[in-house]
């Protein structure tokens, strides 16, 4: 059943209209559901797509999406392992989060190593 979205010229509003077939919605006048009006005009749609995780590491472990990575500059390190959590999916936990905002406003690795000698486990390796 295809929905397709479209602002209507009469009540200027954002309207979202269910067709039965994708025949029925290319060959029909759609009709605005809150005045009636006819002049309508098609909207794209924002679509989502869903990716698996074999996908989104295959991603990652393209170079080119590294492009912006500089491993000697601690705010690009610190952006990059947001965008890594972000794309998992996964909360980097309150350590974590505090290490790559300190990151992000340019501490240094070592710096932030010294101050959270936990960080990482018993050992304290990253």
């Amino acid at each position: 059943m295809p929905i397709y979205e479209y602002r209507c010229a009469g009540c200027r509003r954002r309207v979202n209209i269910w067709w039965k077939t994708f025949g029925e919605a290319a060959d029909g006048q759609p009709v605005c559901p809150r005045c009636g009006g006819t002049e309508l005009s098609r909207l794209i749609s924002r679509v989502a797509v869903l990716r698996s995780e074999e996908s989104r590491l295959d991603d990652m472990a393209d170079p080119t999406a590294m492009g912006d990575l500089d491993e000697n500059d601690p705010r690009s390190i610190g952006r990059w392992m947001r965008r890594m959590s972000a794309e998992m999916g996964e909360d980097l936990g309150d350590e974590m989060t505090e290490m790559v905002d300190r990151l992000e406003a340019g501490e240094s690795p070592e710096s932030i190593e010294e101050s959270m000698p936990d960080l990482g486990g018993a050992d304290g390796a990253f």
